[in-house]
């Protein structure tokens, strides 16, 4: 038998290595993630993202004390976007208060059935990423409705507390005690989320790993953000306009996607690994 199959004696990083690596490329391990599908997951986090929570966010942005920014300068913070790059995101946007007087109850609405078809699909991804059957009426529609409901109230909320505190525009990250604020305030919502959109299937102990490693992506991704989307904002806006603007920030939900996932399946390998015996998927 191969080394690298070894069971018990294998060390951490090594297990978890060969698991990542079949997982992506398939092999044994597959059934850790071969039905995950995460590129194609991703994409449809994207479109569901931007249909969702850019329309949301607008509305709440023009709804919102006339300190709050509006929604393309909160865009533009999560994208560590340079100042030339922010000015090409607010030109894909109405101003507020425009927003605002265009809204109806009806785009409200529209806004929420969206909404809650978002948390739906984040929810399957996690299923998936979790080895987990799709969620039965066990708990009732009414019950799954409003797992998904808490959780976009929880992200709107973060947006919102992240988006209204003070940052230093100059700086990748900000100064130290707000980065560890917003890390921290991160590190809640994803741990919550999953919990909020699993259920009792899966413990918060097991959960914690892919909170971390969701995270640590997501500040990468910051920081990949600041110096290749945010330059390329700028490059993409002069060649194609207002769509290359669009397709640059498409193509960071599909990150965003790509991370929410991806932690996911990382913290459920990591969980798995560092307390095998019995291996409870539950945790």
């Amino acid at each position: 038998m191969d080394s690298t199959e070894g069971p018990a004696d294998a060390s951490l990083p090594r297990r978890f290595g060969r698991r990542i690596r079949e997982s992506v490329m398939g092999g044994p391990g597959e059934r850790d993630g071969g039905d995950l599908e995460l590129m194609n997951r991703s994409l449809g986090f994207a479109a569901m993202g931007f249909l969702t929570l850019v329309p949301l966010m607008i509305v709440l942005a023009a709804a919102a004390p006339a300190q709050a920014a509006g929604f393309a300068h909160w865009l533009s913070r999560a994208l560590s976007a340079s100042t030339a790059a922010q000015h090409e995101i607010q030109q894909m946007f109405a101003p507020p208060r425009h927003v605002l007087r265009a809204t109806t109850s009806f785009s409200l609405a529209a806004l929420a059935i969206f909404g809650v078809t978002f948390g739906a699909a984040v929810q399957t991804g996690y299923e998936k990423a979790w080895g987990l059957e799709p969620a039965r009426s066990g708990g009732s529609y009414a019950g799954m409705l409003a797992r998904h409901v808490v959780w976009l109230c929880l992200v709107v909320g973060y947006v919102l507390v992240l988006t209204n505190t003070p940052l230093r525009r100059q700086s990748v990250i900000t100064t130290p005690q707000g980065t560890a604020g917003a890390v921290l305030v991160t590190l809640m919502l994803l741990w919550a989320s999953q919990k909020v959109l699993l259920g009792r299937r899966v413990g918060w102990r097991a959960l914690l790993p892919g909170a971390l490693a969701t995270t640590v992506g997501l500040l990468g991704l910051r920081l990949f953000s600041r110096l290749v989307f945010s330059p390329l904002i700028v490059t993409s806006a002069v060649a194609y306009g207002p769509v290359g603007t669009m397709l640059v920030v498409q193509s960071w939900f599909v990150g965003v996607g790509f991370i929410l996932y991806g932690g996911a399946l990382v913290g459920r390998i990591l969980h798995e690994e560092a307390w095998p015996g019995p291996r409870r998927r539950h945790g």
